[in-house]
Formats: structure tokens, C-alpha cells, sequence
């Protein structure tokens, strides 16, 4: 017997919108450090207790928000960085879509402090489920403040699915980690409890940010790279000689736009730059910033945003393979 199709209550939707969006709590400390980004924050705190299970704060001095907005950030597809199609297909911030607050408030119990820029006080609002129980006038410094309690409070199911705490902290420390090597003019801090798991403070290069989190030892080999092909393309960054390898491709970081990507199409292309040269099995560390049209690629095509697609595929990774191997024909000399 066939059913009669029905209109999916909203509460509903939203949890399914939720479910694309909110996997874990590394997605919410994705989602929330973007927006401080986006915000213009140049500090940026994470406090983290239970792996993100039962809290997560991100404490931020960007530009914040004023009532109107507050309210407005946890409705669904309010956003300020995207107004028509054509914005779409020319991201240049990390979040357009408008989902991720309304999502993970749908899902936890959520407190949001901020004031804007100019403001003579801010505004708190709590959320249970989505839907506002509490708002009204604080005393709030410049920024925008978001506790998140209780993840998955409201779908047990979910909740079953995270893993034990070290291992959602891992992934917690691994978003941080992407988002600190993205943003060098940015402070980061990590604090787990009463343990601060990071702390990189705002750096004038590159590699001076990059031995903060992954090293000074390291940093000694790996060789500079900045290549364009004299139109809308170009790379830079550091790889690592092919003596320093790792069992596995997570030392990869790749960027498109300053916006972290896991891309099939990129991470084969910088281990084609390296054919010949490593044992099989093994993988460089690279820490790699390409910097193209937003026009000539498409960052809209899944929801974590950390898929893309390009215009000219073939094109950028021919690029990219050439720029590594050249790079470590030169160091090699």
C-alpha cells in the first residue's frame, strides 16, 4: 500500500539539513572557526571539554553582529556573503550557504554572545533544539561568543554514533590545526579541559607557522615553492624532501582560496610530482596554497565544502604536478 506523500515538519527538515552539515564535533569547530574568520577575527579561542561532546566554545573578536543579525544567523539560508547566482559561482569566504548555525543549534543547546563593531552593548540568545528560548541585552566585548552543549541531545541516534573522547578530540585538533596553517596572521588556541593542546601565535612567514604546529625539526626539510602560470593560477608553499615521508597522506594540506580541500584531483597531483621518488606506500608533507579564480572553480558541491570542482581539471593538476617536481629538482641540486 502506497503512502501519500507528505510536507516534512520543520523541526524535521532541520534535523536532516543537521545530519548533512553537523557529523561530528569537529564540524561544528569547522563551521563556527569559519565564521570567526569570515568575522574578521584575529583571535580566535576553542575550549573544548569531552572530546566536544559535552561542550564546545569559540570565542572570537571579529566584527560580531547587531540584534538583527544575531537573530537572523540562526535562521536557515540567512547569510551576508552571498545575494545572488552570480556570488555563488565567486566565493571568496570560507561559509555563503547560511546553514551551518541554524544546524547546529537544531541539534545541541546553543548560547550565542556578541556585540558588533560600534555597539554600546551585545546581545545573548539560547537555543534548545533550534528554537529560541532566551535573548536579550548583555555586556559583551567586541566578537561573537558560541557555546555549544549537549551535541546530539535531541537525536539519540546520532549521538551513539561518536566515538570515544580522544578520538573526537583528534579530529578537533585536526580541523584547528587545518584552520591555523590557512590563517598565519591569526592567533589560535586550542584548550581540551584544563590542557592547552595549541597555541600559535600570528606569524610574518609561513614557515614560521609551520614549525609552531608541526615542528621546528621538520621545517629544516622542506623546500619553498611559489610558481603561477602567468594568468589566474598559482601555488605556493612548502613540501618536503623525499627523505621525509609519512604512512599515510593526512600531512597533505591543501588549500583552495585559503579554504582547506581534500581533492582527489590535487592530492594526486602532488604525489605525481613526487613519482619515482618514494617508496610505495609512503607520502610527503606539503603544505600547499592555490590560489585561483573563484570563477573557474566550483566550492558548492558538497556539503562540508571540502570538495571542489574545477573548470579546467586537467589543467590544474598538470600545474600543481609541475610546480612540486620542479621544486624538488631545484633542492636537489
Amino acid at each position: 500500500m502506497s503512502q501519500n506523500i507528505r510536507v516534512l515538519p520543520e523541526n524535521l527538515c532541520n534535523k536532516i539539513a543537521a545530519g548533512e552539515v553537523v557529523e561530528r564535533p569537529a564540524s561544528v569547530v569547522k563551521e563556527l572557526v569559519e565564521n570567526s574568520i569570515d568575522a574578521g577575527a584575529t583571535d580566535i579561542l576553542v575550549e573544548v571539554e569531552s572530546g566536544g561532546k559535552r561542550l564546545i566554545r569559540i570565542v572570537d573578536n571579529g566584527s560580531g553582529m547587531n540584534q538583527d543579525d544575531a537573530f537572523l544567523a540562526l535562521e536557515r539560508h540567512a547569510t551576508s556573503k552571498v545575494r545572488d547566482e552570480d556570488d555563488l559561482f565567486a566565493v571568496a569566504t570560507l561559509g555563503f550557504r547560511g546553514e551551518a548555525l541554524p544546524s547546529i543549534a537544531s541539534v545541541s543547546r546553543l548560547r550565542l554572545r556578541t556585540r558588533a563593531a560600534g555597539s554600546e552593548t551585545g546581545w545573548e540568545i539560547y537555543a534548545e533544539g533550534g528554537s529560541v528560548k532566551k535573548a536579550g541585552e548583555v555586556g559583551a566585548t567586541q566578537g561573537t561568543t558560541i557555546e555549544v552543549r549537549n551535541l546530539f541531545f535531541n537525536t539519540p541516534a546520532r549521538r551513539k554514533f561518536m566515538r570515544r573522547e580522544q578520538t573526537e578530540m583528534g579530529h578537533v585538533a585536526d580541523v584547528v590545526t587545518k584552520q591555523a596553517l590557512a590563517c598565519r596572521n591569526v592567533r589560535f588556541r586550542l584548550v581540551h579541559g584544563n590542557r592547552t593542546l595549541l597555541e600559535a601565535h600570528p606569524e610574518e612567514s609561513l614557515e614560521a607557522r609551520v614549525a609552531t604546529i608541526l615542528g621546528r625539526p621538520l621545517i629544516r626539510e622542506m623546500r619553498s615553492l611559489d610558481r603561477n602560470d602567468g594568468t589566474d593560477l598559482r601555488i605556493s608553499g612548502l613540501v618536503s624532501q623525499p627523505s621525509q615521508t609519512r604512512s599515510s597522506p593526512s600531512h597533505v594540506y591543501t588549500f583552495i582560496n585559503g579554504r582547506y580541500i581534500r581533492d582527489r584531483v590535487v592530492q594526486h597531483a602532488v604525489m605525481e610530482g613526487y613519482r619515482n621518488l618514494l617508496m610505495k606506500g609512503r607520502y610527503p608533507v606539503a603544505v600547499l596554497f592555490i590560489d585561483i579564480d573563484p570563477a573557474l572553480v566550483d566550492v558548492n558541491v558538497h556539503p562540508t565544502k571540502q570538495e571542489v570542482r574545477f573548470r579546467d581539471q586537467r589543467l590544474v593538476h598538470d600545474f600543481i604536478t609541475s610546480a612540486v617536481r620542479q621544486t624538488l629538482r631545484d633542492s636537489s641540486r
